[in-house]
């Protein structure tokens, strides 16, 4: 599965986490947030043996291993966008987290915060 670069420059990324913290982030926030945290992750973890999904925005294989082509993943992350995006800022931790994970390599602890 090709990712496609969704990176936000650094003023734009800040702008969207501003209103996040401020509560009044909307849904086009929260999307861009997302598939921003989403590109990072899978740039920095590279692989397909990995499914992290953030419905209903975006999903994207990462970390080297056994690659699948068809059905389940043999490892699949879950949460929703705005657990996903503190997560990824480092402003909750990954056993604080509500995060469905199954599967080998699912522990995505060694690889956030992303920004």
């Amino acid at each position: 599965m090709a990712v496609v670069r969704r990176v936000l420059d650094e003023e734009t990324f800040s702008a969207i986490c501003g209103r996040i913290d401020a509560g009044t982030a909307d849904r086009a926030d929260l999307k861009a947030a997302t598939w921003h945290t989403l590109t990072l992750l899978a740039e920095k973890a590279p692989g397909a043996s990995v499914e992290v999904r953030v419905p209903p925005f975006a999903v994207v294989q990462c970390i080297a291993g056994s690659r699948h082509t068809r059905g389940t993943p043999p490892a699949v992350v879950e949460t929703d966008p705005e657990t996903w995006i503190a997560l990824a800022r480092g402003t909750l931790a990954w056993a604080d987290a509500s995060v469905r994970a199954s599967g080998e390599r699912s522990d995505l602890t060694f690889l956030l915060p992303l920004v």
